[in-house]
């Protein structure tokens, strides 16, 4: 039997890797229990770019959007997963995004506004890796054209790790679109489901985690 829901999101602890040099989770408790207090209390500190996480438009733009300005329809609604090989140059282009989402989702449904793409390149959330996929600014300008506005990846970035420029990011602002980053994809089928995956009201702030989830679609 399909499980009804995926988790998609990585456990957040202190172990869970962040971009070299962004800061870590930490909890500090202020009252516990266990110490004979009547209730636990405590206070975590992390970047807000952690684990499963939705860009804000002020992350890539000067005098952009917070968080609390995404529309939530972005983070809720129909969507595709799909797994794509790997690359020789470790950017997905247009013709590798064309050839497998059709492929791969419910066959007469069209496009999905949302689509989550599985690179399986950054295999385990607590452990740094530098060379993960990323996205051509091509593939971004290609998914607007056949009216994507949300983009996910299982990556902690849709532009290399060592981008100076961000130019996936700079498609994704041109476009007015949404980014959905460290996704946990490799146990989920490819198709389609229905995506949770909605960020905290944070005034201002460049991000937000989430807990991000796929249920399966009536069939």
């Amino acid at each position: 039997m399909k499980p009804l829901l995926y988790d998609i999101s990585p456990p957040l602890t202190p172990d869970l890797a962040v971009f070299p040099g962004d800061i870590e989770l930490s909890r500090e408790f202020i009252l516990q229990c266990e110490d004979g207090d009547l209730v636990t209390l405590s206070t975590l500190r992390a970047t807000v770019h952690l684990g499963a996480h939705v860009d804000a438009q002020s992350h890539y733009k000067v005098g952009g959007k917070g968080i609390d300005q995404t529309p939530l329809s972005r983070l809720l609604g129909r969507c595709r997963v799909v797994h794509l090989p790997p690359t020789l140059d470790g950017l997905v282009d247009p013709d590798s995004l064309d050839s497998h989402l059709n492929k791969q989702g419910t066959e007469g449904e069209g496009l999905p506004s949302r689509i989550l793409l599985a690179t399986n390149s950054y295999p385990d959330p607590n452990h740094w890796t530098k060379g993960f996929t990323a996205l051509a600014p091509e593939s971004i300008d290609w998914l607007a054209h056949e009216g994507v506005f949300t983009i996910g990846i299982d990556t902690p970035s849709i532009d290399p790790a060592d981008s100076k420029s961000l130019p996936a990011h700079a498609a994704v602002n041109r476009h007015g679109m949404t980014i959905l980053e460290g996704l946990v994809l490799k146990d989920v089928p490819a198709g389609d489901y229905e995506l949770i995956a909605l960020p905290l009201r944070l005034v201002g702030f460049d991000a937000s985690p989430v807990r991000a989830v796929l249920r399966q679609l009536d069939e």
